[in-house]
């Protein structure tokens, strides 16, 4: 007989004030305070044009087409080692453009030889959905198939997707794992692996998962590898999956030097959710927010009663079907909501373009999970606010 409470019975009752992860230790507030210091002075020097590279005819009419005029500085440094077919250890914080860097390298191989095949993988589901949005923007009237394998999303239906035999497998290390294990995907074919944002993926605790999944695809290959810092880890993830790569450092810093980061003291929950909507009233200043929570539950928490204030919101964390996570997202990058509630995980990688404010509902439980959050606001040369909550 299985064991009921592990094996799928119905779940006993958690009580609401069980349901919340353990409060990690503070952090110190003065963390959380900084001056936005834009560095208006220096401009980055960027050598090459898209036309400069040897791309593909096709590929450059749909950069064109979409409004790529010059490439960024790490596409400028990194996409001429990727199109020779060198490994690339690039080190580039979000938004800075890295996900042309092995899009258009693939892409060109693809074109060239319709027998290519390639595998990026991504920490989190909506990462890799911006992948493959990305993809086929690139990819528009080139016949070249992308599949998507992500949990939350129905897994048979992406089992018979690999069946119309995909150039690109774009996936996260948990679900590509389970679908190689049903015998549904050969990796032995695959020529070219990339690795966006390892870092993360190694500090959620797919280590395994990765290295199982390197170990499958065959030699020679082509390894890019993406990551915000090089920690030992990551190290040896470089140091045993790839061969003479080339590093390429983009970094800009710790901490986004156009965020002005404040904190907003108040004690008890009741406090901090009448001080946040007397924020968010202010509609012509807190126009496109992002909040952070602690925990899933948190989140769907703050949502409720945001909406009983008569805010227009939606959320994005572990609970909720891919499908609802994806039309939040797709809502508030249209407008249609400009209050967005996430976690941690959920909210990963995500590029929304105009967020005026990030606010810290719930303190990050590390100062680099801090960073991450307020990197959301402050992109592509704009102002942008970060408020934390302390007592």
């Amino acid at each position: 007989m299985f064991n009921r409470r592990r094996f799928g019975g119905r779940r006993s009752f958690v009580p609401r004030t069980n349901r919340y992860r353990a409060m990690p230790k503070s952090l110190d507030p003065r963390c959380f305070v900084r001056s936005a210091a834009p560095e208006v002075s220096q401009e980055v020097s960027i050598t090459h044009n898209f036309v400069d590279f040897g791309l593909h005819a096709s590929l450059l009419a749909n950069l064109n087409k979409k409004g790529f005029e010059k490439p960024t500085s790490i596409q400028d440094s990194a996409l001429k080692p990727a199109l020779a077919g060198t490994d690339v250890l690039g080190l580039a914080d979000t938004g800075t453009g890295k996900t042309l860097v092995f899009v258009l390298p693939i892409l060109n191989k693809i074109i060239l030889n319709k027998d290519e095949t390639a595998l990026i993988v991504a920490p989190t589901r909506e990462l890799a959905v911006q992948i493959r949005d990305e993809i086929r923007i690139m990819t528009e009237g080139l016949g070249i198939y992308t599949s998507l394998l992500i949990g939350g999303a129905d897994i048979k239906r992406q089992m018979d997707d690999l069946r119309r035999r995909p150039s690109i497998v774009v996936g996260t290390p948990g679900r590509l794992k389970d679908i190689y294990n049903r015998g549904c995907i050969n990796f032995g074919n695959t020529r070219t692996v990339v690795l966006d944002e390892v870092d993360r993926m190694l500090d959620m605790g797919f280590v395994k998962d990765i290295t199982m999944i390197l170990g499958l695809i065959a030699k020679p290959r082509q390894t890019l590898l993406f990551s915000a810092t090089v920690d030992d880890k990551v190290e040896a993830i470089a140091r045993n999956f790839m061969v003479n790569p080339v590093k390429i450092s983009v970094k800009t810093g710790a901490c986004s030097n156009n965020v002005e980061q404040n904190v907003i003291k108040a004690t008890g929950r009741t406090a901090k959710i009448n001080a946040l909507c007397g924020l968010l009233s202010k509609s012509d200043e807190f126009k496109k927010v992002i909040i952070f929570g602690r925990t899933k539950y948190g989140v769907e928490d703050i949502s409720k009663d945001l909406i009983r204030a008569g805010f227009s919101v939606g959320a994005i964390h572990g609970n909720k079907r891919q499908n609802q996570r994806e039309n939040v997202l797709r809502q508030f990058r249209n407008d249609q909501i400009k209050i967005l509630i996430a976690t941690d995980v959920a909210a990963r990688g995500l590029d929304v373009k105009d967020v005026t404010h990030v606010i810290n509902f719930d303190q990050p439980a590390t100062y680099d999970d801090y960073v991450h959050r307020i990197g959301r606001t402050g992109r592509a040369g704009n102002l942008g606010y970060s408020l934390t909550f302390v007592d």
